[in-house]
């Protein structure tokens, strides 16, 4: 499995392997391990809206249920993610050109239109149907060690039920 695998299974089918939004944050730790909790949720455990984090996954979470999922994505760095998402690897390479993933839900017949919302500027921004899955693209920054400045890479895809 690689990355680009996982990005595209979750952009047209809104899971991440059996990870799925309305699913108790008790099944998801039971699956991912404990997870990092946002700063918020240290000092008020049963705040909403809020993610746990398993490095590059994050879960958000509204009464203990989870309501996103997403993946966050630095170009020219690597990801880690938990082995329930990637297997067998400690980190990947995370730059995914805005084409190549384009090209990834093409090949499976996953539609996918201009989220306008979120199209703006120097960004870009599609959802996936009928999944309701957002990618969002933009150029590299300043400190971002990619060989083509001008294109677009991923920088994070999510799903959000709330």
């Amino acid at each position: 499995m690689t990355l680009m695998n996982v990005l595209v299974d979750f952009a047209r089918t809104g899971r991440i392997g059996p990870l799925h939004c309305g699913m108790p944050l008790t099944q998801a730790e039971d699956l991912l391990g404990p997870g990092r909790p946002h700063p918020a949720i240290r000092m008020r455990p049963d705040i909403d809206g809020y993610p746990h984090a398993w490095n590059g996954l994050e879960l958000s979470i509204t009464q203990r249920f989870v309501s996103g999922i997403s993946i966050s994505l630095r170009p020219g760095s690597t990801t880690k993610l938990p082995p329930l998402v990637l297997p067998d690897s400690e980190s990947y390479p995370s730059t995914v050109l805005r084409e190549d993933l384009i090209a990834g839900l093409d090949a499976v017949d996953c539609r996918h239109d201009i989220n306008d919302r979120l199209t703006f500027g120097e960004q870009s921004s599609i959802l996936t149907q009928p999944a309701n899955v957002c990618a969002v693209f933009f150029t590299p920054g300043r400190d971002d060690h990619v060989p083509h400045r001008e294109r677009l890479y991923l920088g994070v895809i999510h799903k959000n039920t709330a």
